[in-house]
């Protein structure tokens, strides 16, 4: 269903300490084509660094384009505005809401598809996927500065994954440009054209991406993208593929989980025949419908003898999964129905037995030290205005999926 190939080098990040500066290391070295989305882009602390290494890349002649999501992003401020134009650096923004009475489209469900995934291709040879958005690990835009980073994590890979992300990119940045235009008949047509031209006049790209690629020789790994067309359960499909195969260990760590009917039955199936499921979920209150909305799902899982471990140390934004010792997945989709339902996201499924052991270890750490495991009884005792807000958040998400026509 999702063939996995042999990737070029493979590399897992932790948190913006490891992030940051390997993203601005592969920025600085750029040649011609620089491609970036993300869901929130601020100019604070790393964020800054970012903004710059992509102004130094357009003064010596890369292209940059960077899309943003109309919601996660706020406004383009007029100092990095006029920077970006001076070094022709290209900001997009998918989806944007409007001002006055055009900023009530928020209002219809289309527009409830957000762009949420956070991708980088460099020259179509270096690809960075995950949970990460262009936001310092100490500053949060709802929340201010922050005592303690966000446990999130990221991969750098280079090889044939990066030649098809940028391939995709490509695509959403010109679909995007053209306004998703209905009378635009030709639309697929027009878009071989575009890539025969060399994506619009770029030149280079092929030989450079065809040198790299050749070399592949790493793990087996696959990009899974989500979208509202052709793969709209493609990374669902994943994690149940994987938790169905599993004989001994399944550990997930989301920040946002609320999974549906056939993934909590996967989930609940696995420990039933002896897997020891663990997950590593939000802990701290961030926001009332994800926080709440959560909680009248654990009841199930917790009797099935799924562990559950609340994250209280700090922000958990990540996005991860390990399955018996050998595969893994990194990525920005969290198990929710905005996640999988709704928004554009892009996952990284590896199979590598050393990428998936690192990655367990540090989940495990994360669980012992800086985590809360929850008792069922104390689940089940916990008072009634936890439980009225738990159902009264859930019933929300119900509706709201039921206005969007999603069964979930």
């Amino acid at each position: 269903m999702f063939p996995l190939h042999k990737s070029g080098a493979l590399q897992l990040l932790q948190g913006g300490r490891d992030f940051f500066p390997a993203l601005i290391k592969a920025l600085d070295a750029a040649q011609i084509w620089i491609q970036l989305e993300t869901y929130i882009f601020d100019f604070h602390g790393a964020g800054a660094e970012i903004a710059e290494a992509l102004i130094r890349a357009g003064r010596r002649g890369v292209t940059v384009q960077v899309l943003v999501d109309g919601i996660g992003t706020s406004p383009l401020p007029a100092e990095w505005r006029q920077k970006f134009a001076a070094a022709q650096v290209d900001w997009c923004v998918y989806s944007p809401l409007g001002t006055g009475l055009s900023g009530l489209g928020l209002l219809l469900p289309e527009r409830w598809r957000r762009l949420h995934r956070k991708l980088c291709a460099i020259d179509q040879h270096t690809l960075f996927c995950g949970g990460i958005n262009v936001l310092d690990d100490f500053y949060d835009p709802n929340h201010g500065e922050l005592q303690a980073p966000r446990v999130d994590f990221a991969v750098v890979v280079t090889g044939p994954l990066a030649v098809e992300a940028a391939d995709a990119m490509a695509l959403l940045w010109w679909r995007v440009q053209a306004g998703y235009s209905a009378r635009q008949r030709h639309m697929a047509a027009a878009w071989e054209k575009f890539k025969e031209a060399g994506y619009g006049g770029r030149t280079g790209i092929a030989h450079l991406a065809a040198a790299h690629e050749i070399g592949a020789s790493g793990p087996k790994a696959a990009l899974i993208l989500r979208d509202n067309l052709r793969n709209r359960s493609s990374i669902e499909r994943a994690y149940r593929k994987a938790i169905g195969k599993a004989h001994q260990e399944i550990i997930i760590a989301n920040a946002y989980f609320l999974p549906g009917g056939k993934l909590r039955r996967a989930l609940i199936g696995a420990a039933r025949r002896g897997v020891r499921v663990t997950l590593l979920l939000q802990g701290r209150y961030e926001y009332f419908m994800q926080y709440h909305a959560a909680r009248p799902v654990y009841g199930a899982l917790l009797a099935a003898g799924v562990e559950i471990h609340e994250y209280e140390a700090g922000f958990l934004h990540a996005k991860v999964a390990v399955v018996d010792g050998h595969w893994a997945t990194v990525g920005s989709s969290n198990l929710d129905p905005l996640s999988l339902l709704l928004a554009r996201e892009a996952n990284v499924v590896v199979e590598d037995k050393a990428f998936a052991e690192r990655l367990a270890g540090i989940l495990r750490v994360a669980m012992v030290s800086q985590g809360r495991r929850m008792e069922p009884a104390d689940h089940s005792h916990r008072p009634l205005g936890q439980r009225l807000r738990g159902w009264a958040a859930y019933a929300l998400v119900r509706l709201a999926l039921l206005v969007t026509g999603q069964r979930y």
